[in-house]
């Protein structure tokens, strides 16, 4: 390859066309968030964060969000595929004048935790055993027992300062490493997942953002505890 070819045609790659050149933007080294976005927000990752870490405690009084069997994936968690109108997510959009047309998909919404939140255990396949005879993602509230989305039941949790857990079969987080099916729970109030087993990178990426991921013992899973979420 000719280096003065290369040198001269790369030269100023970084300067683009005037058109590139015209746009007016402020300078900053920051990316300038515009509230009004629907595809990018600023996530709520480093609120309320400490130079010294808080140390390690309890959770106490925790609920149950999900019972959820064998083989659950990551598109389960945390779904890439379209919006429903009625979902969680698509009232969100609703809300904000933004038409069906445009909701796009959450794959390409990934940049936005309020819509990202709203789809977690959104997929329209998942069977949570906490709410017989649904598919898709509904649970029960506790301790009254009220059917809602999984979105509405974790903000009223949250509201009552109560902590979540999810309890899985086996191979918990399977399927393509998805790091939104780690964030998602984790915005939810999720702090422990308790599974018979797990995806390797699914797991880690719970340990990453502060989900402790326990196992049942050997031989034991959800029904030889007879768990029905109400605990």
């Amino acid at each position: 390859i000719d280096s003065k070819m290369f040198g001269s045609s790369y030269a100023n790659v970084y300067a683009g066309d005037a058109r590139w050149a015209g746009i007016q933007v402020a300078k900053s080294n920051r990316y300038g968030l515009d509230d009004s976005s629907t595809y990018v927000k600023n996530p709520p990752y480093f609120e309320g964060i400490t130079m010294e870490p808080a140390p390690v405690g309890d959770i106490k009084g925790a609920r149950i969000l999900a019972l959820l069997g064998d083989s659950i994936t990551t598109d389960h968690i945390s779904p890439a595929g379209s919006i429903r109108k009625t979902s969680p997510a698509g009232e969100y959009f609703m809300e904000r004048q933004v038409q069906q047309k445009d909701f796009n998909s959450y794959g390409a919404r990934r940049g936005n935790h309020e819509v990202m939140m709203r789809g977690t255990f959104a997929n329209v396949r998942i069977k949570n055993e906490m709410a017989p005879g649904t598919e898709g993602g509904f649970t029960r509230l506790m301790p009254e027992g009220t059917g809602m989305t999984v979105y509405d039941a974790a903000m009223e949790y949250a509201k009552r300062h109560i902590p979540l857990v999810v309890v899985a079969g086996k191979e918990y987080g399977s399927g393509s490493s998805r790091d939104w099916a780690a964030k998602g729970p984790r915005l939810l109030g999720v702090r422990v997942a308790i599974a018979e087993s797990y995806e390797r990178i699914h797991r880690s990426n719970l340990v990453g953002l502060g989900v402790l991921p326990l196992e049942f013992p050997a031989g034991t899973n959800r029904k030889t505890f007879n768990l029905d979420g109400s605990e």
